[in-house]
Protein backbone atom coordinates (compact mmCIF):
# COMPACT_ATOMS: atom_id res chain seq x y z
CA UNK A 1 0.00 0.00 0.00
CA UNK A 2 0.92 3.65 -0.86
CA UNK A 3 0.86 6.10 1.41
CA UNK A 4 -0.31 9.29 0.68
CA UNK A 5 0.67 12.55 1.89
CA UNK A 6 -0.40 15.85 0.69
CA UNK A 7 1.23 19.55 0.79
CA UNK A 8 -1.64 21.89 0.19
CA UNK A 9 -2.24 25.28 0.91
CA UNK A 10 -4.08 26.58 4.28
CA UNK A 11 -5.43 29.86 5.83
CA UNK A 12 -2.03 31.51 7.15
CA UNK A 13 0.21 29.15 5.60
CA UNK A 14 0.44 25.87 4.44
CA UNK A 15 -0.49 21.91 6.10
CA UNK A 16 0.95 18.65 5.30
CA UNK A 17 -1.78 15.89 5.68
CA UNK A 18 -1.43 12.31 4.89
CA UNK A 19 -3.36 8.61 5.66
CA UNK A 20 -0.57 7.73 8.00
CA UNK A 21 -1.93 10.25 10.72
CA UNK A 22 -4.74 12.14 12.00
CA UNK A 23 -4.98 16.09 11.55
CA UNK A 24 -2.83 18.36 9.63
CA UNK A 25 0.86 19.28 10.05
CA UNK A 26 0.57 23.20 9.62
CA UNK A 27 3.34 26.01 8.42
CA UNK A 28 3.99 28.91 7.58
CA UNK A 29 6.60 28.10 5.02
CA UNK A 30 5.34 26.04 1.77
CA UNK A 31 9.19 24.77 1.78
CA UNK A 32 9.24 23.92 5.67
CA UNK A 33 6.07 22.00 4.30
CA UNK A 34 7.84 20.13 1.63
CA UNK A 35 10.65 19.77 3.64
CA UNK A 36 8.46 17.89 6.64
CA UNK A 37 6.53 15.75 3.81
CA UNK A 38 9.54 14.38 2.79
CA UNK A 39 10.80 13.21 6.04
CA UNK A 40 7.73 11.93 6.65
CA UNK A 41 8.49 10.17 3.55
CA UNK A 42 11.67 8.69 4.59
CA UNK A 43 10.17 7.50 8.02
CA UNK A 44 7.45 5.71 6.28
CA UNK A 45 9.92 3.87 3.51
CA UNK A 46 12.40 3.45 6.68
CA UNK A 47 9.08 1.50 7.93
CA UNK A 48 8.43 -0.63 4.66
CA UNK A 49 5.66 1.57 3.17
CA UNK A 50 6.00 3.98 0.38
CA UNK A 51 4.93 6.83 0.20
CA UNK A 52 3.67 9.29 -2.95
CA UNK A 53 4.24 12.88 -1.85
CA UNK A 54 1.56 15.67 -3.90
CA UNK A 55 2.63 19.31 -3.43
CA UNK A 56 -0.73 21.71 -4.73
CA UNK A 57 -0.13 25.31 -5.51
CA UNK A 58 -2.86 27.63 -4.47
CA UNK A 59 -4.53 27.33 -7.25
CA UNK A 60 -5.07 23.94 -6.76
CA UNK A 61 -2.72 22.74 -10.00
CA UNK A 62 -0.15 19.95 -8.78
CA UNK A 63 3.06 21.53 -8.51
CA UNK A 64 4.93 17.78 -8.12
CA UNK A 65 4.39 14.38 -7.38
CA UNK A 66 7.16 12.12 -5.51
CA UNK A 67 7.20 8.63 -5.11
CA UNK A 68 9.68 7.57 -1.98
CA UNK A 69 9.70 3.47 -2.26
CA UNK A 70 9.86 1.30 0.67
CA UNK A 71 13.30 0.10 1.61
CA UNK A 72 13.96 -3.48 1.81
CA UNK A 73 13.90 -4.91 5.00
CA UNK A 74 16.55 -6.71 6.22
CA UNK A 75 16.13 -10.34 7.80
CA UNK A 76 19.37 -11.39 9.82
CA UNK A 77 20.31 -14.60 9.74
CA UNK A 78 21.62 -15.92 13.24
CA UNK A 79 23.05 -18.95 12.63
CA UNK A 80 26.78 -19.15 12.36
CA UNK A 81 28.40 -20.49 9.23
CA UNK A 82 28.44 -24.11 9.68
CA UNK A 83 24.90 -24.43 10.60
CA UNK A 84 23.65 -26.69 7.72
CA UNK A 85 20.91 -24.23 5.74
CA UNK A 86 17.21 -25.71 5.75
Amino acid sequence: MVREITVIPAEGGWAVRSDGFVGDMMFLSGAKAERAAQRLADAMARSGESAEIRILLRDGAVAGRFLRPAEPRVISDDRSPEEPRS
